[in-house]
């Protein structure tokens, strides 16, 4: 498994949302957040906002599933046909496993589930 870690556009979450939904991926935790890129902010006159409002979306999928997640993320993220500055970065690292709180159920990358005793 693998976590997939996406900052966006405020404006392109809903479209990223829908899209992971229509994509098979439903399980996605969203958080506001603020940072800068590679531009280091933006400067307006004499003002520099280095602290810009994103989006954080966290969704884990299989590993054979990823590459068609991250092209879903950038074709919903992406502004017009060949993007532009500040569209967002998309992280990825591996998950050893997960588990659900309400069933205590216990997966592993290997797809193996067992149930964890409490």
């Amino acid at each position: 498994m693998i976590m997939i870690r996406s900052i966006v556009r405020p404006e392109k979450v809903d479209d990223v949302l829908a899209a992971l939904m229509e994509a098979g991926f439903p399980g996605v935790t969203k958080m506001s957040v603020v940072g800068r890129g590679k531009q280091r902010g933006i400067k307006i006159g004499e003002i520099t906002y280095d602290e810009i409002p994103k989006e954080m979306l966290l969704t884990v999928v299989k590993d054979n599933d990823k590459e068609f997640a991250i092209r879903t993320i950038i074709k919903a993220a992406r502004t017009g046909d060949k993007g532009a500055f500040g569209d967002g970065r998309i992280f990825v690292v591996p998950v050893e496993e997960a588990y659900t709180i309400s069933s205590g159920i216990k997966e592993t990358a290997e797809g193996q589930t067992e149930e964890v005793a409490i």
